[in-house]
């Protein structure tokens, strides 16, 4: 397809070069048989030719106000949806771009020239840098796809693509995130937009878990009264007094070859979950062995039989 568009190209340039050689050769001739009509004749299509030139320029700067126009409405748009700068420039530059080409194009065929060739080139051109940058052109729909959907936003706290931070910048082609380790991460867009995304950040309550392993033998009540005793006079833990958050319960979910496990679960609000999480790890492990109830372990009984 490509190579077409070069030969396209290529001959309507030939053409062209040649009806301007034949164009020259008549007119000598008829400068020769009459010289006062081929200037009378210059002069018409002069001015024909400087009407279409005006014509032209009015197009023109009619079509750069317009365009200018376009500019400011999605320059107001991105401000009041608060878009990404980078986003924004982007996809504003992109139509700008785009339009002026056009607006380009219409000028000068008003001029009389032929645009095929200009076209086919534009094709052309773009054909080709849209094959050499295809990974980009992907990741570039999936920023658009981010754009429109917003499945997260700067500031936010996300797990996607086996790698999990907090964001801090969503441009054209990647979203960079901000690691625990303060590392940054970037992830291609186009890879971003079709995968799977958690975002912790995007509810403004969230529920904490903690799995507990006690050995058998463990009084269930005593160690359900423990586990919730540790959430008395901490105002960070939700209960039923919030609407449409339970209150915090312990449940015996599995009994397990050498342990008993319980389930503590409680909801707090999103940007206190990971203190609140990290915290209660540790009082976990202070509060049951200081309330009897001991950590269980992997063990084995064995049987010996004497035969005899």
């Amino acid at each position: 397809m490509l190579v077409n568009l070069l030969d396209i190209v290529i001959k309507d340039t030939v053409n062209v070069v040649d009806s301007a050689k034949a164009a020259i050769v008549s007119l000598k001739e008829q400068f020769k048989e009459d010289p006062s009509g081929v200037l009378s004749d210059l002069g018409n299509q002069a001015i024909s030719f400087g009407i279409k030139v005006l014509i032209a320029l009015l197009i023109y700067i009619i079509g750069a106000w317009i365009i200018r126009r376009i500019k400011k409405i999605l320059h107001k748009v991105f401000t009041k949806k608060g878009t990404d700068k980078t986003i924004a420039t982007f996809v504003t530059s992109l139509v700008s771009i785009t339009l002026t080409v056009l607006l380009i194009i219409i000028t000068v065929s008003q001029l009389g020239i032929n645009t095929t060739s200009l076209a086919a080139l534009l094709a052309a051109g773009g054909m080709a840098i849209g094959m050499a940058l295809s990974g980009t052109v992907q990741n570039f729909a999936g920023g658009i796809m981010l754009l429109i959907f917003k499945p997260f936003k700067a500031g936010d706290y996300i797990k996607a693509l086996g790698h999990e931070g907090f964001v801090t910048e969503v441009n054209i082609v990647s979203t960079k995130i901000r690691a625990f380790d303060n590392s940054i991460i970037v992830l291609p867009n186009g890879a971003l937009s079709s995968g799977n995304i958690d975002n912790f950040s995007h509810n403004p309550t969230h529920r904490c878990s903690w799995t507990v392993n006690v050995s058998y033998g463990s009084d269930p009540d005593k160690v359900r009264e423990i586990l919730l005793g540790m959430f008395k006079g901490d105002d960070r833990i939700l209960d039923s007094t919030t609407p449409g958050i339970p209150d915090p319960t312990v449940n015996l979910t599995a009994l397990k070859d050498s342990t008993i496990e319980f389930t503590l679960r409680a909801w707090v609000k999103t940007d206190d979950y990971w203190p609140v999480l990290l915290q209660y790890n540790e009082e976990l492990y202070k509060k049951l062995p200081a309330g009897g109830v001991s950590f269980a372990f992997p063990q084995m009984d064995v049987f010996i039989k004497n035969k005899d």
